[in-house]
């Protein structure tokens, strides 16, 4: 298999922007996520940019400022209309052009460096928005230690079901309702009463996050034309963290027979940097199977996927109530897992999607499910943290939580990191309960 990295990987790499080049940046030279930003507090339109260190480089003004190779402008141009979406449909050779070209401007002793010293805007001076158009969002449940762990609070001696081990499972989430995060409203549904009562419509009392990663489909495919494995990875563009809010309660009434509704619909909140696959080519890890579980089928398989299908990333669930925040406490980590548990790879979810005939479009938005780990210290979710809720767990400064209460902030992070190469985050996703 050819290598998957280039010079823009180089871990002795270094950047002229001086914060990219600290211990611990989510954001060195060797990442270059995307974004869509204006200045805080202007009307200015919106563009996307690239976050290096603390700072964010205005595609706008680089492709106005400085100069570049031959073909570089015409492919900034999107970039600089703020327009993500019509830069991933030139697919991956465009990418992996802009992420060079990016690269070596950015580099110490780049000759560029004068022109994009002026086009640099601090990350706290940027309004995010969300990265591109999202015209689809489409949720699978590629965690099997969650799929067991929510399994077992219903069907204590078969947690898995039939299909699960076979086949991608996914439902069709809300794409009006996908933000940033900030503000959650609890919200409201019917809930099933003990018993024969009847339901009740209430306020959600199990409100829950899911720690997942959502990705965003580059180039699409036309309508009745599948993906085979062998392009999915050319059809994905790159990585956001996503936050699945789940009403338990809500859905413990509603899902049966034809799964999530107003349990899920309510919001969904992704991270604002997309970090593109092509910076996470140091980090990719051979597809395996546990022992005895059936191989996917062939439709579901391919050499690549299995040397280098799945991601070795780091995923992280942090929580800070009201009395914490007020007292000056931060937040406590609830859970660390990592996306090597998901039982089924990007390239396996975009393929089984479009097997159908089904028509990706570029900034269609895949999520990856819970992903949770096999120790009680990696589980993703408060449904298994409390055992459905039945066992409340203690905060370090005593207070108990089974589900989320006002005023209760769930943030999210994200990190790759592995002997020689430099490590690279998603940045955090952070979402306030009201």
């Amino acid at each position: 298999m050819p290598s998957l990295t280039d010079a823009t990987h180089d871990p002795a790499l270094r950047s002229w922007v001086d914060s990219a080049n600290a211990e611990g940046s989510d954001f060195p030279i060797q990442n270059l996520p995307y974004g869509r930003f204006r200045r805080r507090g202007s009307d200015e339109p919106w563009r996307i940019g690239v976050a290096i260190g603390d700072q964010v480089l205005d595609l706008a003004l680089a492709r106005e400022r400085c100069p570049w190779g031959a073909d570089v402008p015409a492919l900034l141009e999107p970039l600089a209309a703020g327009d993500l979406n019509t830069f991933m449909a030139l697919g991956r050779p465009a990418w992996r052009a802009v992420r060079a070209a990016l690269s070596a401007a950015l580099a110490a002793g780049s000759d560029q460096g004068p022109f994009l010293e002026l086009c640099l805007v601090p990350q706290r001076d940027a309004e995010m928005a969300l990265p591109c158009r999202i015209g689809d969002y489409t949720d699978f449940f590629a965690g099997i230690h969650h799929a067991r762990n929510t399994g077992r609070q219903f069907r204590p001696d078969n947690p898995l079901l039939p299909n699960y081990q076979w086949v991608p499972i996914g439902y069709h989430g809300r794409v009006s309702s996908i933000g940033l995060g900030g503000a959650v409203k609890r919200p409201w549904g019917q809930v099933k009463g003990s018993g024969d009562a009847p339901p009740a419509y209430q306020p959600s009392r199990r409100l829950d996050y899911e720690l997942e990663v959502g990705a965003f489909v580059g180039r699409g495919n036309a309508l009745g034309e599948p993906v085979p494995m062998a392009d999915a990875e050319d059809a994905l563009f790159g990585l956001v963290l996503l936050n699945d809010w789940s009403a338990r309660d809500i859905q413990a009434w509603e899902y049966q027979p034809l799964g999530p509704f107003l349990g899920k619909s309510f919001a969904t909140s992704i991270s604002p940097w997309v970090v593109t696959f092509d910076a996470l080519a140091p980090f990719r890890r051979p597809f395996t199977r546990p022992e005895g579980d059936p191989q996917p089928l062939p439709y579901l398989d391919s050499a690549f996927n299995r040397e280098a299908g799945a991601i070795d990333m780091v995923l992280e669930a942090w929580l800070q109530t009201a009395a914490m925040r007020a007292a000056g406490q931060p937040a406590v980590r609830l859970s660390q897992s990592n996306l090597l548990d998901a039982y089924w790879t990007w390239a396996q979810m975009l393929t089984h999607h479009a097997s159908n005939g089904c028509n990706l479009q570029p900034g269609d938005l895949l999520g990856s499910g819970t992903i949770s780990g096999p120790a009680p210290g990696q589980f993703a979710s408060m449904l298994e943290l409390s055992n459905g809720g039945k066992a409340p767990f203690t905060l370090p400064g005593g207070e108990q939580r089974s589900f989320l209460e006002d005023g209760d902030t769930v943030v999210l992070r994200a990190h790759c990191s592995a002997p020689g190469a430099v490590r690279i985050g998603l940045g955090e996703l952070a979402g306030t309960i009201g």
